[in-house]
């Protein structure tokens, strides 16, 4: 089969957006090239989970915070405000909970995605014990060690699954990761995740955090995105059956459905998802294509979340708002021999 000249430059297009993004946050930028297959889990290791740091951070990461003199303090529109320490964060109620996270510079299947098991406090109780005002609050705002900045609507703030996570994976939050404390809200990207995190403050107006004020969305809802992580792009793989294997995130929504192109986007056949683990974590799907004839094929993968939503194939870069556009790969098969 033919690759279509459309289908190849919408390959080669996506690569290129590799140079339009404009926010350096050290997200990964090569995926759309060649890439060996990837290892589908269902958790991601923490030192292999991906990590972001802007770049006018003041932070020094190789200097160990000290738990002890560590503090964050709950103020703003609030009634009674509360300073909490290490030992204080540990004591209260805590919860665990799987949700994946996503860099808003990742491209159609790239890497800077990852899920864990995180364990925190429910950032809804605390703002509850600091008397927050429901009535006039619009935003809260949070602040890290590293001078960094960003907020949330008050009403998403006050979802249950909003959390201020401490352990990672049953581990303490490793330091890249925002030890002590990171927030961690399903279906937004990273950037609205603040790590190292010393201040929250409820706000009355609208607050625009440091990539708000570059161009940035405040919005930060996360794109539906899909992955074929086997086999790898332009990989030589043996026929005449070829296994497909992969993941899909819906961000705000879980995913019902994944599907596969062999034909450029023609038509589409269904993959078999294997049960999520969360409503806030990304799927594995996996595609058996039988009688595969030799040759070239490329194979486009798109995901449709539980609110029905099909993942769009226009190609958009990541500012301001995240990049769109679907994960296709070209493998080349070859007939393997039978041995008698």
């Amino acid at each position: 089969m033919d690759i279509s000249r459309r289908n190849l430059f919408k390959l080669t297009g996506l690569g290129a957006l590799a140079g339009l993004t404009s926010i350096t946050s050290g997200c990964d930028l090569g995926s759309m090239f060649g890439v060996p297959p990837r290892d589908t889990v269902y958790f991601t290791p923490n030192d292999k989970f991906y990590t972001v740091n802007y770049m006018d951070s003041p932070y020094n990461l190789s200097r160990d915070l000290d738990q002890e003199q560590w503090q964050m303090v709950v103020k703003g529109a609030v009634s009674n405000r509360v300073v909490l320490k290490w030992r204080d964060l540990l004591n209260r109620p805590s919860f665990d909970q799987i949700s994946t996270l996503m860099c808003i510079d990742t491209l159609p299947g790239g890497s800077s995605i990852g899920n864990a098991i995180w364990r925190g406090i429910s950032l809804k109780e605390l703002l509850l014990e600091a008397g927050a005002d429901t009535e006039t609050a619009r935003d809260v705002i949070f602040r890290g060690a590293d001078a960094y900045h960003d907020s949330i609507p008050f009403e998403r703030a006050m979802r249950d699954e909003v959390m201020l996570a401490y352990l990672m994976n049953g581990e303490k939050l490793p330091k890249e990761h925002g030890f002590p404390v990171r927030l961690v809200v399903p279906g937004l990207y990273g950037i609205k995740n603040v790590k190292w995190i010393t201040e929250i403050e409820v706000y009355n107006g609208d607050y625009q955090g440091y990539w708000q004020r570059k161009g940035w969305t405040d919005e930060g809802t996360i794109h539906i995105f899909s992955r074929i992580d086997s086999p790898g792009h332009y990989q030589d793989v043996p026929g005449p059956n070829v296994h497909f294997r992969g993941i899909a995130f819906g961000g705000p929504h879980s995913i019902a459905q994944v599907q596969l192109s062999l034909d450029q986007e023609k038509t589409w056949v269904e993959a078999e998802i294997e049960p999520p683990q969360s409503p806030w974590s990304w799927v594995v799907w996996n595609y058996h294509w039988n009688d595969v004839p030799a040759g070239k094929k490329m194979v486009s993968v798109r995901a449709i979340d539980t609110a029905g939503k099909v993942q769009t194939s226009e190609i958009t870069r990541p500012q301001p708002n995240g990049a769109t556009g679907l994960h296709s790969i070209v493998v080349n098969v070859y007939q393997a021999r039978v041995v008698t």
